[in-house]
C-alpha cells in the first residue's frame, strides 16, 4: 500500500513562506496525481492544488493561486507545497494524498498521508 509522509508544518508568522514535503513510497504505478488538501479548525476538508505525474501540470484552489507553488523533485517520490503571504486563515491540517488523476475533488485520491499542522499566527 502506498504510504506518504508529510513534513514542513509547524507555527509561522503572518507572511512566512514555509514549505512542506510529501514523500511517496511503496508506489504500485508509474502514473499518478499528487493532491493537498488542508482541513481548518471547524470547517470541512477543501482542496489546496495538485500535481501531475510530470510535473508540468498544476492546478489550484482559487484561495491560495498566486501565494503557494506545488512541485515534485525529479525522482517523483517527493512533492512540495510552497507556501508564501500566509494568511490567518491558512492554518490548518495540511494533507497530501495520491490518486490516478488530477482532481480537487477528496474521493479521486486513493491513498493520504496524516497531515501537518500549519499554524500562522500574527
Amino acid at each position: 500500500q502506498v504510504q506518504l509522509q508529510e513534513s514542513g508544518g509547524g507555527v509561522v508568522q503572518t507572511g512566512g513562506s514555509p514549505r512542506l514535503s510529501c514523500v511517496l513510497s511503496r508506489l504500485t504505478s508509474d502514473s499518478y496525481a499528487v493532491g493537498w488538501f488542508r482541513a481548518a479548525p471547524g470547517k470541512e476538508r477543501e482542496f489546496v492544488a495538485t500535481i501531475g505525474w510530470t510535473g508540468n501540470t498544476t492546478y489550484y484552489a482559487d484561495s491560495v493561486k498566486g501565494r503557494f507553488t506545488v512541485s515534485r523533485d525529479k525522482t517523483k517520490i517527493t512533492v512540495y507545497l510552497q507556501m508564501n503571504s500566509l494568511k490567518s486563515e491558512d492554518t490548518a491540517v495540511y494533507t497530501c494524498a495520491v490518486g490516478r488523476t488530477l482532481s480537487a475533488t477528496a474521493s479521486i485520491y486513493k491513498y493520504w498521508g496524516q497531515g501537518t499542522q500549519v499554524t500562522v499566527s500574527s
